[in-house]
């Protein structure tokens, strides 16, 4: 039969019903997903190496025989550490797994048979090894010798040699001979032959961009001689599909940004009179920074489509004041504010510290949270709906259906990427076209943070309130944990009060990890000359406001606590942070954590305490948080650790899941691609020329892909 773009994938030659199972379950439907199964790497096999010559940090992919696999415990736990040891002529390394890619992986492999080994050489406690390299059997080493090989995903079910004939066989089919088209056949019945390219040719001309027939060709089929681009990911090829892809995120943003602008909001006067009396009462001054971020909020305010601004600010740096006098302002122009924190924790400190603020104008503030008893919600309901409140503080409460404001003017959101795409709509729907604030702690390189959040102006306060000392870092591992605690009592003895956090809160079967209820009562039982508390966040909320406020008190010494002490809250005095098993957290959540200390005037230290079979990645992430205590380096590292994706939480921030595009590596296109994508908004808004007729469809095809 012949085969068209849309043709189901069994019925591609050499797939059938049984592969085509499998395919599917990899959401290979058509054969135009499996061209769109792009390689996430190449073999380069012009240039072999030995095992005694290879170098740590070096990429390497080089031929060896299987001389052992093993699987052993890691530490005391139940999981399993998987190792393949591979040997040449001149030594023997090995490839260790902390995680099998599939079930059977590893029973492909027996002592001496011949693969080919692709991935990163790293050292490990002074010996050289591979973690998670990709190592396959070679089945035709004639085939495949001298050329640039592409790499999949592993699968299982299907090994990657007939993966590459399959596709092959869909290029041929597809782009080097397509079916003729019939015109006998009612337009609208055509199915299209070859690949339908959805960018215009002027868009392609004018940005040096291939067709995405030849782009799909030579990605699955790379000339040998450009191996150093294509490994690079510099390709023409590859640049053309990188481009697609980020294009179609800018112009679902270019189309968001043209819908605000359209939008009618309350268009508020720049009154000062209430920010510059609360400014007379700090303690403190405004960093320049803050001065600057607050002139862009109020600006915003005052013009006649609705604010939606991206607030960026280090742990610690002062966004919500700045965010609390911008409320101010909208309040004294006759309209309501809320604010929704991803913690009770948080949104009742923020309460506190609004309450304080507002006090002396006799401003009604609220605090809403899914806690509080029916009775106390009905009451601010009431307040809410009626306009009494006009600052109201709350959780994930203030989405409910029964929280209806008279007339909401201005949203702001902490700590936004704790919520999802739905969350942050239905608080926007509380008002008429409000005003829109979101703050984040998680800083964002700056050219990348104007591009994800295309929509969105952006923020920045780059500066740390004066008197803020750079915190001390330091990772040690599980056996030195006695000289750890012991620098915990002497700084205690000093007056001076911890944070201990635990990645559980209570003992977990499948996972063996210290928890904080039990080490609670280990500790408490080893060191009874410290007044220990307990805090998680599966107690009431009246329970840890006492624990709080009993540490905030110092009557507490020092708090054992899981990542519910992540945001917010502040506690001058405390000077330790002690994180036990510290390659569980991610980057920013171990910067967000040591960001607890360090507000006072005592010098400040950070305890990374590491467990068993740390990864690569763990490594990382450590040496990270000793190197610097800059919010904005550590987001980077972050970013090329995690990749953007996980960086920024597709499903939180509207990311789509890119199967080629990498935001960082490829910000140059990405630029490019959101100069095309704006350009050609406002060039046919409609989308109503015939050219960008493909693009239409499209979007209205994968409206539901990219939301935000």
């Amino acid at each position: 039969m012949a085969i068209h773009i849309d043709t189901p994938i069994q019925f591609l030659k050499g797939v059938g019903p049984k592969l085509g199972d499998v395919l599917r379950k990899r959401q290979v439907e058509t054969v135009s997903d499996l061209l769109e199964w792009y390689p996430r790497g190449y073999q380069d096999q012009r240039a072999c190496c030995s095992i005694s010559s290879l170098e740590v940090d070096q990429h390497v992919s080089f031929q060896a025989q299987v001389y052992r696999v093993n699987s052993v415990n890691i530490g005391r736990s139940r999981r399993r550490m998987h190792e393949i040891i591979v040997s040449d002529s001149t030594g023997k390394i090995s490839c260790k797994y902390f995680r099998s890619p599939y079930r059977g992986y590893f029973e492909r492999f027996s002592a001496g048979q011949q693969v080919r080994v692709t991935g990163k050489v790293i050292e490990y406690r002074g010996v050289k090894q591979f973690q998670h390299p990709v190592v396959e059997p070679i089945e035709d080493t004639l085939q495949e010798e001298n050329k640039l090989l592409p790499l999949y995903t592993d699968t299982e079910g299907i090994n990657p040699g007939r993966l590459r004939k399959i596709i092959a066989l869909a290029i041929e089919s597809l782009i080097e001979n397509p079916a003729p088209a019939k015109l006998d056949v009612p337009e609208k019945f055509r199915r299209p032959v070859g690949v339908p390219d959805p960018l215009p040719d002027w868009l392609k001309d004018k940005y040096n961009l291939l067709t995405k027939s030849k782009a799909l060709q030579l990605i699955h089929q790379p000339p040998p001689e450009l191996g150093e681009e294509y490994l690079k990911f510099t390709s023409n090829a590859q640049k053309r599909i990188i481009f697609e892809e980020l294009f179609w995120l800018e112009l679902h943003l270019a189309f968001k940004r043209a819908g605000i602008v359209k939008e009618k909001a309350y268009q508020l006067q720049p009154k000062m009179e209430m920010v510059q009396k609360i400014l007379s009462t700090l303690s403190f001054e405004l960093t320049s920074a803050q001065k600057r971020c607050l002139q862009e909020t109020i600006t915003d305010l005052t013009k006649p489509h609705p604010m939606h601004r991206l607030l960026q600010g280090d742990v610690g740096s002062g966004k919500t004041m700045v965010a609390l006098l911008a409320c101010a302002c909208v309040i004294e122009n006759g309209y309501q504010a809320c604010v929704m924190v991803p913690t009770e924790i948080l949104a009742e400190q923020h309460y506190k510290n609004a309450k304080k603020l507002f006090a002396p104008f006799n401003i009604d503030v609220e605090l809403l949270t899914g806690q509080m008893k029916a009775s106390d919600k009905a009451k601010v309901y009431e307040k809410i709906n009626t306009g009494k409140t006009k600052l109201c503080i709350g959780t994930h409460a203030l989405i409910q259906k029964e929280v209806q404001f008279e007339k909401l003017g201005f949203v702001i959101i902490d700590e936004q990427h704790r919520f999802g795409v739905d969350q942050r709509l239905s608080l926007r729907k509380k008002g008429i076209s409000p005003h829109f604030l979101v703050m984040t702690a998680t800083p964002i390189p700056r050219t990348l943070a104007m591009t994800v959040y295309g929509d969105l102006d952006v923020s920045v306060i780059d500066e740390m309130p004066k008197g803020r000392q750079p915190i001390v870092t330091r990772k040690v591992f599980d056996n030195k944990r006695s000289k750890v605690m012991g620098f915990m009592c002497d700084q205690v003895k000093k007056g001076r009060q911890a944070y201990i956090v635990y990645p559980l809160v209570e003992e977990s079967e499948k996972i063996d990890l210290k928890n904080a209820v039990d080490e609670f009562e280990n500790l408490k039982l080893q060191y009874p000359q410290i007044r220990f508390g307990l805090l998680h966040g599966k107690m009431k909320s009246a329970e840890k406001e006492t624990i709080m406020r009993a540490f905030r008190d110092g009557d507490i010494q020092a708090l054992v606590s899981t990542t519910v002490i992540e945001v917010g809250v502040d506690v001058a005095n405390a000077n330790l942070m002690i994180i036990e098993h510290a390659e569980r957290f991610g980057l920013s959540q171990l910067h967000q954590l040591r960001g607890r200390v360090g507000r006072g005037e005592h010098k400040s230290y950070c305890v990374l305490i590491l467990g068993y079979a740390v990864s690569e990645e763990s490594k990382q992430r450590v040496e990270v948080m000793e190197r610097t205590n800059d919010g904005f380096k550590v987001s980077e590292a972050d970013l090329e650790i995690r990749g953007p994706g996980q960086f920024l939480g597709t499903k939180q921030s509207g990311l789509p899941g890119f199967k080629m595009a990498n935001l960082i590596r490829d910000l140059k296109v990405l630029q490019l691609a959101r100069q095309a994508a704006f350009e050609l908004v406002s060039l046919d808004p409609e989308l109503s020329r015939k050219e960008h007729q493909l693009i239409s469809e499209n979007i209205k095809l994968n409206k539901d892909k990219i939301v935000g």
